[in-house]
């Protein structure tokens, strides 16, 4: 079993091709593939298996009580699902995860996961870090879905997406799919778009988004 691009993956940084391998040698007992569309887990499910996604792109979104779809994340390979979760005494998936192109999944047991990071230092270093930086991406999500403007919620993202030195980015959400992100309809986050380009704020041209005037976006 061989993956060369799990060296992208958070979970193990700093560790070789060679210790990657080994390390699926010992732990994988599947190999899933999904088609476009599918519901890989349901919000609600019990966490038994360290699900990688080694290829392709999925979205988590979470239902209220109320019934909405609020979108969380995109994850693109090679990630784990849910890892902050495996191992809470609530180990539940706290979201939907659906594939937005064909995926491939590697299924590890959480038991031979923990064995292996008793182990490994830097399995387990990378996991702690993993989940933290998971914890304050949350926290920023759950602040921006309580924020009210849909002003700054868009800047918010626009900003995280670019950098002074790179300004633009390729939109990988439909604008459905943005909207949906955000917590509002579709058409109140065009008008918010159509707003930030006559001021000037950036620039659209299909999916490619370029920040024209950062400062005036850190303003908002």
């Amino acid at each position: 079993m061989n993956y060369n691009n799990l060296t992208i993956c958070p979970l193990f940084k700093d560790m070789n091709k060679e210790e990657h391998d080994q390390f699926l040698q010992r732990n994988v007992k599947a190999v899933i593939n999904y088609k476009k569309g599918e519901t890989v887990v349901r919000q609600g499910e019990v966490i038994n298996y360290m699900y990688l996604l080694v290829k392709g792109i999925v979205r988590t979104q979470m239902i209220t009580q109320e019934g909405n779809a609020v979108e969380i994340e995109m994850l693109e390979a090679v990630m784990p699902l849910a890892p902050a979760f495996i191992f809470a005494n609530n180990n539940k998936y706290p979201v939907d995860v659906i594939t937005m192109e064909p995926c491939t999944f590697l299924k590890i047991p959480k038991s031979d996961w923990l064995n292996e990071m008793i182990h490994n230092e830097k399995l387990m270093i990378n996991f702690l870090t993993l989940n933290s930086n998971l914890a304050v991406f949350l926290s920023m999500k759950l602040q921006m879905i309580s924020l009210k403007s849909l002003k700054y919620k868009l800047a918010i993202f626009l900003l995280e997406k670019t950098t002074p030195e790179k300004n633009y980015f390729i939109l990988k959400r439909t604008r459905t799919q943005l909207a949906e992100y955000f917590g509002v309809q579709r058409p109140s986050l065009a008008r918010t778009i159509k707003e930030f380009e006559n001021e000037g704020i950036i620039k659209t041209d299909g999916r490619i988004i370029t920040i024209l005037d950062r400062n005036k976006l850190t303003r908002i």
